[in-house]
């Protein structure tokens, strides 16, 4: 069975999937019915954010499937895949909205501010309440898919803005200078989840965690003379995975040998690593793998 975590997680993207689709609907019928040009554009954004949402609800519920025999860990790692995409998708959203911003700079054009104000309130309460239930989510899926959201929310929120100056001055220009700014903040944000999910993808040591840093505590643990061959990655950003070999003192028997893998064990779970592979060794004992470490070293 799914995993709590995984079935909130897929609940969240579910809710924020239709709440965006349904106002999708509903913002590109009142974009053509007050022909605002400018709301139309925004709605044919949120469209494809739905489908970047669709995505994102579909590689959730897949993740959350069982291990298989082509998959023995699950399929936790296919809401990477969700992630990057969304990402990806989100950079060429954010790239083309600066495409067409930078030259309406020169020539602006006044929307219809009475018409914005309304669908911006809207848009306000529907992204703003998706967002915050996704932004208290734990995996990079629903993190991705919550900038998605402020993405929109941060939009909303200037065209707020501009359609309140725009009703007291005549400062067209504001609508592409504030659209272009919320693009360089969302830009950042991107970038940051995007490097954090190709680590992630690269089987790179999880951020909240350091090699030395486990080493050190491992090294301190009843029994425990010597450390190699220690690996650290996640599956998705949150079920962290851990390999090592931990050397004994001579002579351990088996129980004792027992007793310090669950020591082990119980460090790594304390440190937030909720899969350990654990190999005991005995001192001069040959290992294949600290040889093959030295040799490539």
């Amino acid at each position: 069975m799914p995993s709590d975590s995984s079935d909130t997680s897929e609940k969240n993207i579910r809710i924020a999937f239709i709440l965006n689709l349904l106002f999708t609907v509903a913002e590109y019928a009142g974009g053509l019915y007050l022909n605002s040009l400018a709301i139309t554009a925004n709605a044919l954004h949120d469209l494809g954010d739905s489908f970047s949402l669709g995505l994102a609800w579909f590689f959730e519920r897949l993740s959350g499937r069982k291990p298989t025999a082509l998959f023995s860990y699950g399929y936790r790692r296919f809401s990477l895949v969700a992630a990057f995409t969304n990402g990806v998708v989100l950079l060429i959203g954010a790239s083309l909205i600066l495409w067409f911003a930078v030259p309406r700079l020169l020539s602006p054009m006044r929307p219809d501010a009475p018409g914005m104000l309304v669908f911006a309130v809207v848009g306000i309460l529907v992204n703003g309440a998706a967002a915050f239930r996704l932004k208290r989510g734990h995996t990079l899926n629903e993190q991705m898919v919550a900038w998605h959201l402020v993405e929109d929310l941060l939009g909303w929120a200037a065209i707020l803005f501009v359609s309140l100056a725009l009703m007291v001055w005549d400062l067209p220009v504001l609508d592409p200078a504030v659209s272009i700014l919320i693009t360089v903040i969302v830009l950042v944000n991107i970038v940051k989840n995007l490097r954090r999910t190709v680590v992630i993808f690269l089987q790179g040591v999880p951020p909240s965690l350091s090699l030395q840093g486990v080493e050190d505590h491992l090294l301190t643990l009843p029994g425990v003379t010597g450390i190699h061959d220690l690996h650290l990655w996640s599956l998705d950003g949150e079920h962290h995975i851990l390999t090592v070999h931990v050397v004994t003192p001579e002579g351990s028997s088996g129980a004792e040998a027992m007793a310090i893998k669950c020591g082990v064990r119980d460090a790594a779970l304390s440190l937030g690593i909720y899969h350990a592979t654990i190999e005991i060794e005995q001192p001069g004992e040959v290992c294949g793998m600290e040889k093959e470490h030295h040799a490539e070293s």
